[in-house]
């Protein structure tokens, strides 16, 4: 799991939104259009970081269609030291 995240978080192009998205959700969950303006991003850019962050296990939605939030994994949260040291490294 720790390549992983280091390699959706670092390894590719969009990674410093991706982490921006998880920071945002680590804060408080929020659905796609919630992060949108919150982040100043554009609609259908947070949708294709949200799918790669849920295809990847690392953020998991609760709720259905629109309005559902997006949270991390239980997963990812065993491996949140991995997360905080990229938090603290793009910082």
């Amino acid at each position: 799991m720790e390549g992983t995240i280091w390699y959706v978080l670092t390894g590719t192009r969009g990674g410093e939104n991706r982490i921006r998205i998880l920071q945002a959700v680590d804060e408080r969950p929020r659905n796609a259009n919630q992060l949108a303006d919150d982040l100043e991003l554009d609609y259908k850019t947070v949708r294709h970081h949200l799918d790669v962050l849920t295809d990847n296990d690392i953020l998991e939605k609760s709720g259905e269609d629109y309005g559902a939030v997006y949270l991390p994994t239980d997963r990812v949260r065993q491996h949140w030291d991995t997360v905080a040291e990229i938090f603290q490294r793009v910082d």
